[in-house]
């Protein structure tokens, strides 16, 4: 029965899956049809049922929220997409837990859904922040070489939106279109640093500022960042793997544990589910999750990478 229930979340996870991937085949089709027959046809071609669907669900406020999440997670999904995944999650989690483990953890499945896509939005957002941050030192350099060739800061920003890739790239974008709709290069670089919270970012968007206002060696100081960052990057990267095995370690200690309710259940069945008709048994489960939940907790702030 439990081999049953696994595979129909498996069935559920690759249907939405594949779903995914059609819709997003389905819209790049379009986009290359009405781009060879835009020199033919003056008119575009409608969109279809879930262009405009997807285009209704964006104009709400939950959808502009998510829209607006998973474009700073880097994400080309469809906001209307990840919510149906996210509607599927929270119907498929609470009865697969009820199944296999007890009624009462149907309660804990309803805030899984949720749950797991914020974990999933931040944790998309986070690595596309640090692969802009490994990027900085590189935009540096780029910046400075631009502007010692006599550019000003303005085109050194758009020589660097051609030659890095992404996710500098489309940030670079950002800025130059919103420099270009009429916004201050400065006020452009202070919304990228709001985009992307980061040390670096803050120390090189600053440093940018401060010349553009007073004045000085921007050259100089470019190279003299660039060079720290780099010194910067590899620290971050050694502690980064020093620390790999604790956080690892704390993840493996709670799957673990819900691991050993899944086999406690399996070898007696219905164990979970009396555990959570005693009071007793309640209070040790939830002893137990909350030490789990402490411990991983404190083992993610003590290897906590401070920016």
């Amino acid at each position: 029965m439990t081999i049953i229930y696994l595979g129909s979340a498996l069935f559920v996870i690759l249907f939405v899956a594949a779903m995914a991937q059609f819709v997003i085949s389905a819209a790049e089709r379009r986009q290359i049809v009405a781009g060879a027959l835009q020199g033919t046809v003056k008119q575009e071609p409608p969109g279809s049922r879930f262009d405009r669907l997807s285009h209704r669900f964006n104009a709400t406020r939950f959808g502009r929220y998510l829209e607006r999440d998973l474009a700073l997670a880097g994400i080309t999904f469809p906001p209307i997409l990840v919510f149906a995944c996210l509607v599927a999650a929270t119907i498929a989690i609470p009865y697969l837990l009820a199944q296999l483990l007890a009624p009462l953890f149907a309660l804990v499945g309803l805030v899984c859904g949720y749950a797991l896509l914020r974990a999933w939005l931040h944790r998309a957002r986070e690595r596309r922040k640090e692969r802009f941050v490994q990027q900085i030192p590189e935009l540096a350099r780029l910046l400075s070489n631009a502007t010692n060739a006599g550019l000003s800061i303005a085109t050194a920003w758009a020589v660097a939106e051609a030659e890095l890739a992404e996710p500098a790239k489309t940030e670079i974008q950002r800025l130059n279109a919103a420099v270009r709709f009429g916004a201050s290069l400065e006020d452009a670089m202070l919304q990228l640093n709001d985009r992307l919270p980061a040390r670096e970012v803050r120390v090189l968007m600053s440093t940018l500022v401060v010349s553009a206002r007073s004045g000085g060696s921007l050259v100089k100081a470019l190279r003299d960042i660039s060079l720290t960052l780099d010194d910067r990057k590899e620290v971050r990267r050694e502690i980064r793997t020093t620390l790999a095995q604790a956080r690892s370690t704390s993840i493996l200690v709670t799957v673990m544990g819900i691991g050993m309710l899944l086999m406690l259940n399996v070898i007696q069945p219905g164990t979970v589910e009396k555990m959570t008709q005693n009071l007793i048994g309640q209070l040790a489960l939830i002893l137990a999750f909350a030490l789990f939940a402490i411990g991983y907790l404190a083992v993610r702030r003590i290897t906590r990478i401070e920016r």
